[in-house]
């Protein structure tokens, strides 16, 4: 790199104090200063693309880790789950066998509730809510304050 002490920058100034000349001296360092700045902030944008390209290289090796290891546990829990439904499917067979069938058959099938799941429930009666003065449907902010607003007296 270059290395620029005072001396050096005074010398060149001097320079170009002869060179340009008093009166055009100041708008060619202006020039200079914006060019500078210009090739300054391409250096810094270059170095910030170049960064990113390797984080994103780095993201991406991530990334491949990242599936191989979720493959690696897709399988293991395949083969977990298959080890499982085969030991489940001998323990229901030798208690079927071993024990009454229908008395097992009973225990085994799966039976729907009959519920209406999707239906909330009150925990209350409706008929006790009736006699205990319950209030059962909600009212909405304006429909509360026109029922119980206070008369105007004429």
């Amino acid at each position: 790199m270059i290395d620029l002490g005072i001396s050096k920058i005074a010398l060149i100034g001097v320079v170009a104090l002869i060179v340009i000349g008093p009166e055009k001296l100041p708008r060619v360092a202006r020039t200079v200063g914006t060019l500078l700045g210009k090739a300054q902030r391409y250096v810094a944008d270059v170095k910030a693309e170049v960064n990113r390209s390797m984080e994103l290289e780095d993201l991406k090796k991530l990334q491949e880790s990242m599936e191989g290891a979720v493959k690696e546990v897709e399988s293991a829990v395949q083969t977990t789950a298959s080890e499982f439904e085969e030991s489940w499917a001998e323990a229901t067979d030798t208690a079927a066998v071993s024990n009454d069938t229908s008395a097992t058959a009973h225990y085994l099938a799966y039976r729907h509730p009959g519920k209406k799941w999707r239906v909330k429930q009150g925990a209350m009666p409706g008929w006790y809510k009736a006699r205990a003065g319950v209030r059962t449907k909600a009212l909405s902010g304006a429909a509360r304050v026109a029922r119980y607003r206070p008369q105007k007296l004429n």
